[in-house]
This record gives C-alpha cells, structure tokens and sequence, in this order.
C-alpha cells in the first residue's frame, strides 16, 4: 500500500496522508511495484515540463518546484535538449573566462564540488539503495568550448562543408573500470590523489579538479546518509524503519570505506553512475553480473544473501539509472562468465518493465540458456529489453587492430553500440559520425559543375569517393585537436577516477600524448561511424536506374528537381518514381544492395588507412544513433525521393519500405552484409509485431532466436529489438498519453514512448508499419 509523498521537497519527506499501517510487511515485489510508480510519476512531472526527452530515459529526478528552472542545454551525447535544473545561483557557479564558461580541471572540479555538496538528497524508504540526481552539471555550461582555443581555420572549413559536428568537445563515451572503486572505496581514492600530487607537482590544478570531485561525492553521500537516520525517527512502519536505519548505516561506512557485501556494492555503483550521469551523462557500468559475482559468492556461500532480495537491490540500482550493461561472454581466457547473478540481472529488469539499456551476449560459447530466457522476457514484456550482442564477431574484429585475444575479449559492452576496455581505452565512441548524404551532396554538386565530361554514376563515384575521402581526413584531424585540447576545456575528472593512469601520471583520459608517458590512458582507438547508407545506396540505384538506363530523367532535370525540392506535380511524379525504383538495399542481390556493400567498404577501406595525423587509430561503425532527424535537417533533397530536411535512414538499416513484405530476414542479411568488421557495431533495428509470426510465444521465441543466431552467424555485431503490438503502436501514435507505460528501443536506447517527440515517435512508427 503506497503511502503519498512531496516529490518536490529535499529527502522525500512523507506528508502522512495513508502511512503504511505499523504492523505491515511489505514483500520485495510490493516495494518494487511502489518504486516503479514513484519514477512513473517522475517521468509524468518530466513531461508536464514540456521536456522532450529523444534520448535515454534518465531518471533524473525533477527538483524542488521552489529552486527549479528550464534551460536550452546540450545532452551528454552532444544533442540540443530543454533541461531542467535547480536554478545556477543555488550552487554558485563559477566562471574563470570572460564568456562565461568554466574550462579546465581546476575551475570544473570546483563547480562540480559546490553541486554534489548542496544537491538535495533523496531518499526513498521503500528502495534499498539512497540516493537519486536531480540536475546534469552540464546544463551550467553555458559555453561548450573554450574560445581561446579555436578550431584552425582549415579545418573549420572542412568541417563546415561536410558537417562534421562530432569529435571537438565531445565527452565520455568510453568505459571506466568500477572494480578500482569497489576496491579503494572514496577515501582510498582521495589517499591515491594525494600519494600521486606528491609525485607530479606540477599538475596541481588537475588533482585539484580530481580531489575536489571526490570531496563532494563524500559530502552528497553523507548527507544522504543522515536523512536517511532523520527519517527513520520518524518511521512508524517497522519494516521500512530498519530499511533508513540500514541505508544510514551503510551510506555512513561508503563516505569512506569499500563496500562490503552485494548490497553495499550496488550502492557505491549507484553513487558512482549518478555522479557521472550528472558530469557529462556517463552510463558504462559494462560487466555489472563479473563485477558483482564476488560479493554475491560470498553472500551465497554465508547464507546472508537469498536471490528475492538480490533481485531487489539490483533493481533499485537499475531504477535509478538506465546504464548500459553487458550480461554474459568469454573472459579473457576465452570461457563464458554466464553465471547465475547474470540471470537475477536480468530478472530485475524483467520485474521492473521501465526503460533500461541491458546487453546479452550470444556466441558460439556462450550460455544459450541467457539468449533463451533474453528473448522469452522480450516477448513477455514488449518493454525492448534486452539488446543482444555478437561478441564473437566484436572480439575477433577488435583482434584485426593488432591486439591479442586475450585483451579484445576484455572490452565490456558500455553504450548504445559500443564496447570499450574498462579504465584503459579512450574511444569517443558514438560521438563521431560522418553524414554519407552530406558528402553524396557534395559530390553530386561538384559533378554537375564540372562542364568537361558528362555526368555518369561511375563519375559520380569518384566524386563521393575523393570527397569521402576528405570528411575522413578531416575528421582525423578533429580528432588529434579534440586529443590534444578536451583535457583543457573539459576533461574526464568522473572516469579519470577509475581510470589507469591519471591519476598517476596527473593526465586527463583525453589526453592523448606522442608517447604512453604522456597519455592519459593505454589505448587510444577511435570510433568514426559512417550514417546515412541507405540514402546513399538508394540514391545511385536510383540514378542508376531512372536517369542512366530508362533516361526517364536527365541529369539537369534531376538537379533542379533536388534545388526545388520535388515542389510541383511533376516534382512530385519524379520523386515517386525516384524512390519506387525495381529493387532498394535491403531487397536482396540488388544494385541498391551492392552500392550498400561498395559504400561501407571504401568507408571502412579509408578509416582503416592509416591512423590520425598525429597516430591515433580509428575503427570504422555503422551507426546514426538518435541523429537521423538533426542530421537529416540540414541536408537538402536526395536522389532517392528523400524531402529537404527529413530523417536521413536509420543507422545500417535499409529505409522503411524497402520490401513490400518487409521480411525481417531479408533486413537481417542486409544488415550482416555492410558491417566493418573492425570491432564496433552496425546493429540491426529489428521492429516485430508477434502475430504475424504466431499466437503460440513459444513458436515466436524459437523464430526469434533462430533469427538472432543466424544474423550473428552472418556477421551481425548486434541487435536492437522491439516486439510490439502494431495496432497499440499505431494507437499510441494517435494520442501518446494514453499510453504512459508504453516502452519502446528507439534505437541504441529505449524510452517511455510519450517522452518522445512526435518527430522521433513517427520514426518508429514507419519502422514498424514497414518490416510488419
């Protein structure tokens, strides 16, 4: 029975109106149903607020109604969002520049400081687990990158002209390693930071920036602490009181000691992923079942922990945060580490049916039973949940960088379609795309310019291709600059934590030296993703097809249908015939589908040529994230029917529409065939209405897996899947709030389908009416 509480007042304080009668014992699941509709209710607050969430379902917390505010922010992935805060002047914000930002170690930790020491603490009685976040530090930035460092104009122009947004200020995206942290505890890393300012003097400002952030932790966690003993005063139910007592207790021990068994695991876990979430929107907890496995065994083995109340504190942790995790798949050595506690991970985001970004690794030595159990919760639930990785073919890709085996199959599932070694590798993954339709643009312009030979797609070609070559020049480039300068804008203090090396160099992770010596971590392999494929791929098939063979249109005609963007009747009739031509990627042995192929292999073939300027290596993905919509608004009209300013395709995928059967397994071969092969992914969106498969789960379940194995067998890298019931989606469409539980996997993320936007709703929708 939930009792009614003030969401908006610090601590969570009960306002006593239908208080838990003294004598009653909730069970675990009862506590969870009741934590599950206090974050239902935060999201409903959330959306009120007019935020418009097309990114991860954070569960952030709104503030306090009386010190809250809404600002124009930019998301942890580099996206422009309406957040809200608790307003700038309750946490005193400093600047250091004279255009109002804050940049370097120094200043950056001390504002991060002055957050985590006056942020409200939140607890809940109900929950296991303290704590909760209500802000992202990064609203308070008002500027992104320090002015004084500008980007050379050279390479300012290159970026300008292929749109070359990602790499410079670009955050996180790379894994730290928790078990540093479990290990050493708050005060065992400060004492750390100590030990090593002794040996680099020199970089006073950053331990400065590092202790600072340490310092605050400890001060948000004790004052968590003590309103958790503040309310258990106050407490009349028995059950709950013992709960505060306990979260006083073990949050009173984490301000300076490791944890000490599973629960108290998950809570230093918890303080750590909130606290990066709130710096720069960090989600990697990576191997939560490896790292967890030892308090468990010996919890098991003491009789002190049954699996209910691991269940339970898992899902408290997975309440909080929708942190990305990897279930399953080799160890170093080669053996899978599917244990139990990897099924009770699951299990707790069965229970909770909420937004949450949970990976389950499938291969050839992998427990089958994990896939098994993934895809009959993914049935049940049609919540999205879990995403499954091909780490046979991740590992064996990684391994063509010239790494061992041994370090490849270290790296740990941490984002929305990335792996990383945890605390030894900086990645940028997700953050640097290079838009294939920009550079089509660009090609075919230049081409129709060009008054010396006739147009032809083999010309066409070689302009796509000279001018690929270019974006991925200049995007190695952005890369180096990033290396070479983030550090003294704004560096990684959160995961330099739990990072090897700097802390005890004294060195950013971002900093990416001529030398380990003067790198902030061991390995440096950046991820560069190519977007827009299946425009592209349509797009010459079209030319191919329409101009070339049928002469249905010329050349000229074809570009001033593009200039006018398709406006008129006969605009129109082009536009139809250009994107009905016989066969588009995805339909199988078609010309649409070996443009496809020839596309990701001279884009991988160009990343894989040769390092950055200055060394560093990039590994080649297909990936568009949430940026199919911003990067389709500022291309213009597409050979392939596309509009100016519409979605550009999805990630790997072929676009909606590309089979009139839409067959999932046509889609999934598609797919395998354009992946890189270098170690990151080129997931397949896989959107599927049960019924037309079977009304027996169990027959769905085998077709499923049987898809799964078979994607992986091909090549696939990783599956992004949703079950959904089609008329409830096309429903939801219509009026989204009537639908408030509604869970869909947008893409590498899954979200409450009323958070989205009606833009990145009808997205969906296309996908699902398309392959169902």
């Amino acid at each position: 029975m939930r009792r009614e509480f003030d969401i908006f007042s610090p601590g969570f304080i009960p306002l006593g109106v239908e208080a838990l009668p003294t004598g009653e014992k909730p069970t675990f699941r009862e506590r969870l149903d009741d934590l599950v509709k206090t974050k239902l209710e935060h999201t409903r607050i959330k959306q009120q607020l007019a935020i418009v969430m097309d990114y991860d379902d954070h569960s952030i917390i709104p503030p306090p109604a009386e010190i809250r505010e809404m600002v124009d922010a930019t998301s942890g992935s580099g996206m422009p969002i309406k957040d809200v805060r608790i307003r700038e002047e309750f946490f005193g914000i400093e600047s250091n520049h004279p255009s109002g930002g804050f940049f370097g170690a120094e200043m950056v930790g001390r504002n991060f400081r002055r957050l985590l020491e006056k942020h409200p603490p939140y607890i809940d009685p109900e929950s296991s687990l303290a704590g909760g976040y209500m802000v992202n530090f990064g609203s308070y930035r008002k500027v992104g990158w320090n002015p004084d460092i500008p980007v050379p104009p050279e390479l300012a122009a290159t970026r300008k002209k292929y749109k070359l947004d990602g790499a410079i200020g670009a955050g996180q995206h790379f894994c730290q390693d928790l078990y540093i942290g479990l290990e050493l505890g708050w005060q065992g890393i400060l004492e750390k930071i100590a030990r090593y300012r002794q040996v680099n003097p020199e970089k006073a400002g950053f331990y400065n920036g590092l202790e600072d952030v340490v310092v605050g932790m400890k001060s948000w966690i004790g004052r968590n602490a003590q309103e958790a003993g503040r309310m258990a005063l106050e407490e009349q139910n028995p059950q709950l009181k013992e709960n505060l007592l306990q979260m006083a207790e073990i949050n009173e021990c984490l301000v300076n000691e490791p944890p000490r068994n599973f629960r108290e695991a998950c809570q230093w876990i918890l303080w750590y992923d909130m606290a990066a979430r709130m710096y720069n929107g960090s989600g990697s907890l990576g191997r939560l079942d490896v790292l967890l496995q030892p308090y468990y065994d010996r919890e098991k083995a003491a009789a002190t922990l049954s699996n209910e109340e691991a269940i339970f504190h898992l899902a408290c942790l997975l309440l909080r945060d929708t942190a990305y995790i990897q279930l399953g798949g080799p160890d170093e050595n080669g053996k899978d580490v599917t244990s139990q506690l990897s099924y009770l991970v699951l299990e707790a985001a069965h229970r909770l049916k909420i937004p949450a970004n949970i990976g389950v690794c499938v291969g050839e030595n992998v427990d089958p039973g994990l896939l098994a159990r993934g895809v009959k919760i993914m049935v049940e639930d049609k919540t999205g949940i879990p995403k499954f990785l091909g780490s046979d073919n991740t590992i064996a890709g990684f391994i063509k960088n010239g790494y061992p085996p041994e370090l490849a199959r270290k790296r740990a599932y941490s984002g929305c379609h990335w792996s990383a070694i945890p605390g030894r590798e900086y990645t940028l993954n997700d953050c640097v795309k290079i838009n294939f339709g920009v550079v089509f643009d660009v090609a075919f312009r230049e081409m129709m310019a060009d008054l010396q030979t006739p147009p032809s797609t083999g010309k066409l070609w070689q302009y796509f291709e000279n001018h690929l070559t270019t974006a991925v020049e200049g995007t190695a480039e952005s890369i180096d600059f990033q290396l070479t300068h983030m550090a003294e804008v704004f560096p990684e203090l959160v995961l330099d934590l739990l990072c090897y090396g700097p802390i005890e160099k004294g060195l950013d992770a971002s900093a990416g030296g001529s030398s380990p010596a003067t790198s902030g971590v061991e390995f440096y392999n950046l991820c560069v993703d190519g977007a827009a494929l299946a425009t592209v791929a349509d797009s010459f098939a079209a030319i191919e097809q329409r101009v070339e063979k049928e002469k249905r249109l010329s050349w000229q005609e074809l570009l001033d249908h593009l200039d006018n963007n398709w406006e008129g009747i006969e605009g129109e009739r082009a536009r139809l015939m250009m994107k009905n031509i016989d066969h588009r990627y995805g339909f199988g042995n078609s010309e649409a589908d070996e443009w496809a192929v020839k596309i990701s292999k001279t884009f991988t073939n160009l990343v894989k040529e040769k390092p950055t300027p200055n060394g560093f290596n990039m590994i080649p993905g297909l990936f568009s994230w949430a940026a199919t919509i911003g990067m389709g608004k500022t291309l213009g009209a597409t050979p392939n029917g596309r509009k100016e300013g519409e979605p550009i395709s999805h990630g790997s995928n072929p676009d909606p529409g590309f089979r009139k059967d839409g067959a999932p397994t046509a889609l999934a071969v598609a797919v395998a065939s354009v992946q890189s092969g270098w170690g990151n992914t080129a997931p397949l969106q896989l959107d599927i209405d049960p019924s037309g498969i079977s009304t027996d789960n169990e027959v769905v379940e085998k077709h499923l897996i049987d898809l799964i194995t078979t994607h992986f067998k091909k090549g696939g890298t990783q599956i992004n899947l949703n079950i959904i019931d089609k008329k409830q989606i096309l429903a939801a469409n219509k009026d989204p709030l009537n639908f408030p539980g509604l869970i869909v996997r947008v893409t590498g993320f899954s979200a409450y389908w009323v958070s989205l936007s009606p833009e990145f709703r009808q997205l969906v929708v296309n996908r699902i009416v398309s392959t169902n």
